[in-house]
């Protein structure tokens, strides 16, 4: 039995694309500047260049630690979501520990690399400081049909993730990125979001922003129809992270609606939806403020 069979899952493209087009022509309706500073508040905000350096981190951080300031009717984002030896300087210059500290590991973006590395990496992370870490589905399992490995993998990383984070007294989310641009079918999406759910995923998220297709309208709906399937079966809700060229309010919105529609109001809160976004945060405050903001 595959994956979709144990969950009685059957990705229906014609139904979901005839709701995509509802979703869409329905956007416009649902703006506001409630609803778009909603979405702020659940953006991981991101930065995962070549370039960062220490410096230009904590610079962002700092950014951050203004905005409260500069914009005091607006939350802050959930998260800032960095390289994994760039924890420390998010941990040790944030103001508020509410601004979480999130870092890609385990071989980040292509997970090409031995499992004892990418779990010493996961340490390294948690030990410097993250409270979320996002890992990439081993597709050279996964797409070779060797699911027993990558879920194995993710399940190795969950239980190193628990076990350091129990000896420094916290707790630390764990997000696995599916790489949906990369995955040719709806189905391969939902046994890879079941996969990575049974293995204890906190969240499932679309991308790595790497690849020539990141975040789709398509992936979500399918992603948050797992989802959905999966806290039925099992009682244990999990988390949907949209990330990869969401850059406008009207992406926003569209991912919000999807998650809206199909797991309902409980589903609309950092603790269960996320953005991945290095350039939202200047829309979502250009769209409220009425000008161009480029603040971050």
């Amino acid at each position: 039995m595959n994956l979709c069979e144990k969950y009685g899952y059957t990705p229906d493209k014609e139904a979901i694309a005839n709701n995509l087009e509802i979703i869409a022509s329905g956007i416009d309706a649902i703006a506001s500047e409630q609803l778009f500073k909603e979405c702020f508040s659940i953006m991981d905000l991101t930065t995962l260049a070549n370039e960062d350096t220490p410096a230009s981190v904590k610079a962002l951080v700092e950014r951050v630690n203004s905005f409260a300031k500069d914009y005091p009717s607006w939350p802050l984002p959930a998260s800032i979501c960095v390289y994994p030896n760039f924890a420390s300087i998010v941990a040790g210059t944030r103001d508020s520990k509410d601004l979480h500290v999130t870092t890609v590991a385990g071989c980040f973006p292509t997970s090409q690399s031995f499992l004892e590395v990418k779990l010493h990496e996961i340490e390294l992370a948690v030990r410097g400081g993250a409270d979320e870490i996002d890992i990439v589905l081993a597709l050279n399992s996964f797409i070779s049909g060797d699911y027993k490995t990558a879920g194995e993998e993710i399940l190795a990383s969950r239980k190193k993730i628990d076990e350091v984070a129990a000896a420094l007294g916290r707790k630390v989310v764990l997000k696995v990125i599916l790489e949906t641009g990369l995955l040719v079918s709806p189905e391969l999406i939902a046994d890879a979001s079941f996969l990575a759910m049974e293995n204890g995923a906190d969240f499932i998220k679309t991308s790595t922003g790497k690849v020539k297709v990141n975040a789709t309208p398509l992936a979500a709906y399918v992603m948050c129809q797992c989802i959905e399937k999966y806290y039925k079966v099992s009682g244990r809700k999990v988390g949907f992270k949209a990330a990869g060229g969401i850059s406008s309010a009207q992406d926003a919105l569209c991912y919000y609606s999807i998650v809206s529609t199909i797991l309902g109001k409980e589903w609309l809160n950092k603790e269960l939806f996320r953005f991945g976004v290095s350039r939202l945060a200047n829309q979502l405050l250009s769209a409220v403020e009425e000008k161009t903001v480029a603040y971050f």
